[in-house]
């Protein structure tokens, strides 16, 4: 084995703290994987995260048998602190710190140093990936991670020696912000309830900063208000046109700084803005492109679903654009038509399958890992 190891380190939690995955790359000096792995850690913050996956790195390389290590990480705070730069303050972290300092005292020469995330790719597509599955994952060896001359030192960047937590500096919080959501309704509110439900228990990593209601009456309004989320009624009968509409849905979700636009529901077309191209998004519950466009929704689908003889519908999560059910197609998921079905029996088994879909594809949305490549969309990591 080589005794020289490179190192690619990367935790992440999603809720901070929330379910957690930590995770490590293990290359030789020329960039050939040795080990990759990813490991589901349970509910815990960022740096906890990322301190275990140092550990389990340090591990690994230390039952190899190396003798030399270079250590990279896009976590400053890591960084900062292993290098004594930063106190370690918080006691959930000065064990693993600890831990950690012990380990890298065991190598004849080690260095710890900051890249960018982007820089980190592999890595943090390995440790999502353990967080999409919540269970550890282990890695196809590649031929090559990434090129020795790619690894360029920061400013930060420094040879490592040992330190302890009793230097001192100033303490800084690593957290990674939950994506805004603006919700967009005209009824009962079931989507939106789905998704605080999967907020709640920290399985998307997002709040809802805004819930814009077509209809002042609908139980989905006092749904939202009972939850405590800020509510605003933007009825189209109330404006001269299409376009002072839209204006005024834009305009509230600019105030509310809204990440991603989710029309849950939502049964009113609105020119959508330039600056909210894909960051709007729609559940249809179908298998588009089959069963779409104006006048599809609700138990329409359903009954032409039925009419039709399909064996097999679902749903389908998109970008939307300015015509009804024409956007990238994000997310689908299947179920079974039965025999039997009415619109109504099909409408709930299709809906069991929303409540996964949908949150799935908020949570690619909020990991950066949709691409739109000749107007489709494109799943990484």
């Amino acid at each position: 084995m080589p005794d020289k190891i490179v190192a690619y380190i990367d935790g992440a939690s999603r809720g901070n703290p929330g379910p957690a995955a930590a995770g490590f790359i293990l290359t030789d000096a020329a960039g050939g994987q040795l080990q990759a792995k990813a490991f589901f850690i349970g509910r815990v913050t960022n740096n906890v995260a990322e301190y275990t996956a140092l550990v389990k790195a340090l591990e690994v390389a230390k039952n190899i048998g190396a003798e030399q290590l270079s250590i990279f990480s896009d976590s400053e705070l890591l960084v900062k602190q292993i290098n004594g730069r930063y106190k370690v303050k918080s006691e959930q972290i000065r064990p693993l710190f600890r831990q950690a300092v012990d380990l890298l005292a065991e190598f004849k020469n080690w260095t710890v140093l900051h890249i960018t995330r982007e820089k980190n790719k592999q890595t943090d597509e390995l440790v999502n990936r353990a967080l999409n599955l919540e269970r550890d994952v282990i890695a196809k060896r590649e031929d090559r991670v990434q090129r020795t001359e790619d690894r360029k030192q920061s400013p930060e960047c420094e040879r490592g020696v040992k330190k302890t937590d009793e230097h001192q500096a100033s303490s800084i919080e690593h957290r990674t912000r939950p994506i805004r959501l603006g919700v967009l309704i005209s009824g009962g509110g079931t989507t939106l309830m789905n998704i605080l439900e999967h907020i709640k228990h920290g399985r998307l990593n997002a709040e809802v900063a805004v819930v814009i209601s077509s209809r002042s009456t609908v139980a989905g309004v006092e749904k939202a208000k009972n939850a405590g989320l800020d509510v605003k009624i933007i009825r189209k009968k109330d404006f001269p046109d299409i376009d002072e509409f839209s204006k005024r849905i834009e305009e509230t979700l600019a105030a509310a700084n809204v990440d991603l636009v989710i029309q849950g529901g939502w049964l009113c077309f609105w020119k959508i803005p330039p600056r909210y191209q894909n960051r709007v998004m729609n559940i249809h519950p179908a298998l588009l492109p089959s069963f779409g466009g104006e006048g599809m929704w609700g138990h329409h689908v359903h009954e032409a679903v039925l009419k039709a003889g399909c064996k097999v519908s679902g749903c389908t999560v998109h970008f939307c654009t300015n015509e009804y059910d024409k956007g990238p197609i994000i997310v689908q998921r299947t179920c079974e038509v039965k025999d039997t079905d009415s619109p109504e029996t099909l409408a709930a088994r299709v809906f069991e399958q929303e409540c996964i879909a949908y949150p799935q594809a908020i949570r690619l949305f909020a990991e950066g890992r949709i691409l739109f490549q000749n107007g489709k969309v494109s799943i990484t990591g």
